[in-house]
Parts: C-alpha cells; structure tokens; sequence
C-alpha cells in the first residue's frame, strides 16, 4: 500500500522529503491523475499532498517584489487585483485548459511539470522571476531560466519543495501581454506562444523581455531583440522591429501539431503581433 502524507506546516513537508526521496508532490493533481489512468492501483507512488499547507497560497506585497505562493491556482491569478505587468500572466493563466483545470491546477505545478508548451513559463520568464524552494537544510532560489533545464526537467533536488514565485517590481512603468497559437481556441497544446513585457519611459521603450515557449525544450527569451527595442518610440513601428535572425535562440521541433518551419514562422508573426499590441496607446 503506498504512503500518503497531507502535513499542514512547510517544515513537516520538507522533513517528509529529506525522509523519504521518492515521495510524489500533489498539489492541483491535474498532471498527476492523468498520468495515472490505466495504472494498476498497487503501483501507485508514495504522495506528498501539499494542499494543506499554511501560507502556500496567494499573492503578497514584500516591497520590491511579489510574492506568488506556490499553491496560489490559476483562478487564484486571473481573479487578483494585479498590476498591469501581470496582464500577460493573467492571460495565461485564462488559456491553461478550461475553467476546471484552472480552478485546481497551481502555478508551481505547472513550473515543475516543466513542459515545453507549460502556458505560464514565457510569461514569468519575461517576468523576470525566481522560484524558491525549501528543504530540510534550508531555503534557496533560482532564476526561473535556472530552474527549468529541459524537456520535463528543473533544477529542484527531491528533498525541496517549491514554496513561492518571486517577481520584482520593475523600475518605471510597464505593461505585457501573451499570444498564444494552438489547432483550436481553447483546451489546446501550444503550437507556439509569445510574452513580452515592456518597460517605457514617456513614449520610449526604457527595456523590453520578450519570451518564446513551445518552441524549444524551454521557453527562451530573445535578447538580440531585447536589445533592439530599447530606445524605439512607443508606435505601431515597433511590430515591424522583430526580424527572424532575432528568433536564433529557438530550436524549433516537428510534431503533429506543426512543422519546424511553421512554427519559426508562427513565432516571428506572434512577436510582431505581441508588440505592436504593447505600443498601442
């Protein structure tokens, strides 16, 4: 029979896990379940369910930064009162399957799910965030470039546990967004996906991020591009700025869902598209 663990507190979880480095961490349970139909119960994993631990949820003000609990779910996003640097991630958190999924599923599953196509990495990553993560011996955090290292691979060892998303506030104002392709307009698999964020100073782009997903092992950033846009004026020019030798960073596969090239192509027109939306007025 396999173990279940619900503890209540952070450090009953860690102990659990420095106990015991094959337990499975349950939170949303909206990959975990799936992946267990047609299993035969006697193989089921040791689990570690997280859902009753105090202070995992939410989102708090810690002064330069916010901080997005690990439970927090994607419901919990699309209903916060947040800044408008957090309309891309609020987007995102709109295209993560349907209403259901979004009600159960949190934000550090999908970050440590770690798929190509997870909705939410393009968005913290043009974020600029960090994940935390306890363990017995204490905590650390890695850059989210850090912490996702692959295709369903991160960098959390299997005595931590992700506690929370760190995001900092940017320096002047800023605004973002997410453009998402798929074979359909809901309940779907990214094709290829888009986030940019953009800080302005007057009508000037003071810095720009501007993220990929589903177009690599992980979602990549575009820094020849980043770089490009710093100092354009705030016009429906600045979607003509992107160009395909500013896509390098990508590795694009073929899939059923769409050839290499398509989606190179794909990519290029939902940066445009992305960034002459952001200039808009």
């Amino acid at each position: 029979m396999a173990l279940y663990l619900r503890p209540t507190e952070v450090d009953e979880a860690v102990a659990a896990l420095a106990a015991n480095d094959a337990l499975t961490i349950l939170a949303g349970g909206t990959d975990f379940y799936p992946a267990r139909v047609g299993r035969p119960a006697a193989r089921a994993p040791d689990v570690l369910d997280i859902t009753a631990l105090r202070g995992l949820r939410g989102i708090t003000d810690d002064g330069d930064r916010l901080r997005i609990g690990a439970a927090t779910t994607w419901s919990d996003i699309v209903r916060s009162d947040l800044p408008p640097w957090f309309d891309g991630l609020k987007r995102a958190a709109r295209e993560v399957g349907g209403v259901q999924i979004q009600n159960a599923g949190t934000i550090a599953g999908n970050l440590c799910n770690a798929s190509p196509a997870a909705d939410g990495v393009p968005c913290l990553l043009a974020l600029d965030a960090t994940v935390e993560l306890a363990s017995h011996a204490g905590r650390r955090t890695l850059p989210l470039d850090a912490f996702v290292t692959g295709n369903r691979r991160t960098a959390r060892r299997p005595d931590e546990l992700v506690t929370a998303i760190l995001v900092p506030k940017p320096l002047r104002a800023a605004r973002a967004t997410f453009l998402k392709l798929g074979a359909r307009r809901y309940l779907v698999i990214s094709i290829a996906m888009v986030a940019a964020v953009i800080e302005t100073d007057g009508d000037v782009v003071a810095a720009a991020r501007v993220t990929v997903g589903a177009c690599s092992p992980v979602a990549r950033r575009l820094p020849a591009l980043e770089a490009a846009l710093a100092g354009r004026l705030l016009s429906p020019a600045l979607g003509e700025v992107p160009e395909p030798a500013h896509l390098a960073p990508l590795s694009p596969i073929e899939d059923p869902r769409g050839t290499a090239a398509y989606r190179a192509d794909a990519a290029l027109t939902l940066v445009r598209r992305a960034l002459t939306e952001l200039a808009a007025p």
